[in-house]
């Protein structure tokens, strides 16, 4: 709180502070800065002799509230606050403005006097502490928001976990009792393809349940984590094709048709090149995962102009509707998905964040009953 400059006489000077003139000198850390403040004082010392002159110096870094208070938009600065009205003077000659203005201020110091609602230094002080506080209970309501906002993620990631994980679990608990009845030791052919079909289903089950713990702990760590980003050249081209080449078997398995349409010739991006590998595998499998059997997904890389890459992809699954093309994005997870298969956005809202933090859009374009199109910018390189 702002307090007057000389702390053992202000009991002695309450009654003649409406007859002085109080200034707050504000500075920063510059050492420039602080050369101004003992030329002033020496002046001050000087004019005080004929009129009682009160001289704060204010290191801004301490109490920005009062500068917000004060709405100063450079340093060093001087305002006086008493007399009314208030003024501000800047710039680097506030000794020679000080002595141009001093006799006005004496004139003015005299009408004010018999003023009772004259501003004085404790009166100041208090409304910078009370915009400080302020201040500080907005900060409060906002750490109560993030608590809240966390308490129900928890919440959202129990029901996940019991409702999303329970179909594959028990699909693969089922798979491996049933393998366990059927094994002998001398196996027929028929039994043998009927376990390598178990096998394989218990494996997919099991990187279903894999890929929503992984989805889980992403958004977990989004909620107010900030992002490590390493930024590089990275080449797309290169990176969708390592990208596409995991996804064989999963594709075979579903009948689907992946189509790579990417142009050799993309140049590079300003990115994180691990962070852009979860967008667009997170977009890949959100695509496999909502594409019926038969259907058909395509990744394309467009050079949109000098300075952005557009990454598309695009599936022929259910489409997503008009008035939910925006609320997939955000960061938290519907607890009850649609059976139309409009659930997307397990992770998109971490997509949306990393795309953020590179300067780039995302967004989905889409017709319900004939797919959706995922798309996102990044920066060229340069």
């Amino acid at each position: 709180m702002l307090e007057p400059p000389n702390h053992q006489t202000t009991a002695k000077t309450d009654q003649a502070a409406p007859m002085s003139i109080q200034l707050l000198l504000f500075v920063d850390e510059r050492p420039s800065s602080h050369e101004y403040i003992q030329p002033i004082r020496d002046y001050v010392k000087t004019i005080s002799e004929d009129c009682p002159c009160q001289l704060e110096v204010i290191e801004i870094h301490e109490q920005p509230h009062l500068v917000e208070h004060f709405r100063l938009v450079a340093t060093p600065a001087l305002v006086k606050v008493v007399p009314e009205p208030r003024q501000t003077l800047a710039g680097s000659n506030l000794v020679n403005q000080l002595k141009k203005w001093w006799p006005k201020w004496l004139s003015s110091l005299e009408e004010n006097h018999r003023d009772s609602s004259v501003e004085t230094a404790s009166s100041v002080g208090y409304s910078g502490e009370l915009m400080r506080l302020s201040d500080e209970i907005f900060r409060l309501k906002k750490d109560k928001e993030n608590l809240l906002e966390q308490l129900k993620f928890k919440d959202q990631v129990l029901a996940m976990l019991a409702h999303d994980l329970r179909s594959p679990l028990t699909a693969a608990s089922i798979a491996v009792e049933t393998l366990e009845l059927a094994q002998t030791h001398e196996p027929t052919k028929k039994q043998q393809k009927l376990a390598a079909q178990l096998f394989q289903q218990t494996r997919n089950q099991f990187r279903v349940m894999n890929r929503l713990i992984t989805d889980i702990l992403q958004a977990s760590k989004s909620m107010n984590a900030q992002l490590h980003v390493q930024h590089t050249e990275v080449f797309l081209p290169r990176l969708s094709k390592e990208i596409v080449a995991q996804y064989n078997d999963l594709l075979k398995e579903k009948s689907l048709t992946l189509i790579h349409d990417v142009p050799q010739d993309v140049p590079g991006v300003y990115a994180d090149e691990e962070l852009i590998r979860q967008v667009i595998v997170n977009l890949i499998d959100n695509a496999i995962k909502y594409t019926p059997e038969g259907g058909e997904i395509t990744l394309s890389i467009l050079h949109r102009t000098s300075q952005k890459v557009q990454v598309s992809v695009c599936d022929t699954g259910p489409g997503i509707p008009q008035e939910k093309q925006e609320r997939i994005f955000e960061g938290h997870f519907r607890l009850q998905r649609d059976q139309g298969k409009e659930g997307y956005g397990l992770g998109l809202s971490l997509c949306r964040k990393i795309i953020r933090v590179h300067y780039g859009q995302i967004w989905v374009d889409s017709v319900p009953g004939q797919g959706s199109c995922f798309h996102f910018t990044l920066p060229v390189y340069r």
